[in-house]
């Protein structure tokens, strides 16, 4: 369950997850959203809008309303 309880009256708003679209309450951060979709935080690369956001910033990157989040494996190697 998202830690964000609704309120009667929080708002909610409408995202894009990886081109699908996605209610989320109002204030749920980057991280939140990771973890509601049930992926452990180091699982998955994030980007916001086009913009790769690191995961050391998701949880003070608060989504907003028509924003496009994709989540992407991410690329290690040598």
């Amino acid at each position: 369950m998202n830690r964000h309880a609704l309120a009667p009256d929080e708002a909610r708003c409408v995202i894009a997850v990886d081109g699908h679209p996605r209610e989320v309450n109002a204030g749920t951060t980057l991280a939140d959203l990771v973890a509601e979709l049930g992926h452990l935080p180091h699982e998955v690369a994030t980007a916001v809008d086009g913009e790769f956001v690191a995961r050391t910033a998701r949880t003070v990157r608060t989504l907003r309303a028509n924003e496009s989040v994709t989540l992407f494996q991410p690329i290690v190697g040598g």
